[in-house]
């Protein structure tokens, strides 16, 4: 499954670097995902994900490559919302920073229940909001110095379009995004752990048997 994953990214990109609205707007949005690639690869062998985990990171890429191709200010299906609901703005961007929130809820929760990170699960949940809260912060700070560097080449990539809550909206969405991950998807995060942990042990019986033995 993860080697699908690994075709359905690279077809992703590809097909966002064909023909972008802009080449350095795109570049910007989807180094993200390209860095995180590189990331779960080196890391791959001393810690994989499980397949559920990996298919939201793959949703939350694939997100960055339809925001880089277009532009988070023209998506067109997000124009056509726009002109139909009678909107301000092209809305794109905060179903990105949804996903900001939403996807690494799920990825540092599989880290912390695995690793048994954190021995106080009373602060379970909260600690994991509050990491997604940093991380979306820490990215609007990245947004402002690209803009401040860049000047209006920049301006895509930060994509208020002329709203003065922008970066106040995309943090709340993104806190939000990390709340309902927890609500909504941990009984099926656990139970793809769970599966992930009984197919290990399957393929290493005799690294479980020592285990067993030496408890005894």
């Amino acid at each position: 499954m993860v080697k699908k994953y690994i075709v359905l990214f690279f077809l992703g990109l590809v097909l966002s670097a064909i023909h972008p609205k802009e080449y350095f707007t795109w570049f910007l949005e989807v180094i993200p995902a390209i860095v995180g690639f590189v990331i779960l690869a080196l890391t791959y062998k001393k810690f994989s994900f499980t397949n559920f985990t990996y298919f939201f990171i793959l949703l939350h890429c694939i997100i960055l490559f339809i925001g880089g191709h277009y532009t988070y200010a023209e998506v067109p299906l997000f124009d056509w919302i726009k002109e139909t609901f009678d909107q301000t703005r092209n809305n794109y961007d905060k179903v990105g920073h949804f996903a900001q929130g939403f996807v690494p809820a799920l990825l540092v929760r599989e880290l912390f229940i695995r690793k048994n990170v954190i021995a106080n699960k009373a602060y379970f949940n909260f600690i994991i909001v509050s990491i997604c809260l940093a991380i979306s912060a820490a990215y609007e700070w990245i947004e402002w110095w690209v803009s401040i560097c860049t000047g209006e080449g920049g301006d895509a990539f930060l994509g208020t379009q002329g709203y003065i809550w922008d970066t106040q909206s995309d943090m709340l969405l993104a806190t939000i995004g990390a709340i309902l991950a927890l609500l909504f998807c941990s009984r099926a995060q656990d139970k793809a752990i769970t599966n992930f942990n009984d197919k290990f042990y399957y393929l290493t019986p005799l690294t479980h048997k020592k285990h067993v033995t030496t408890k005894l």
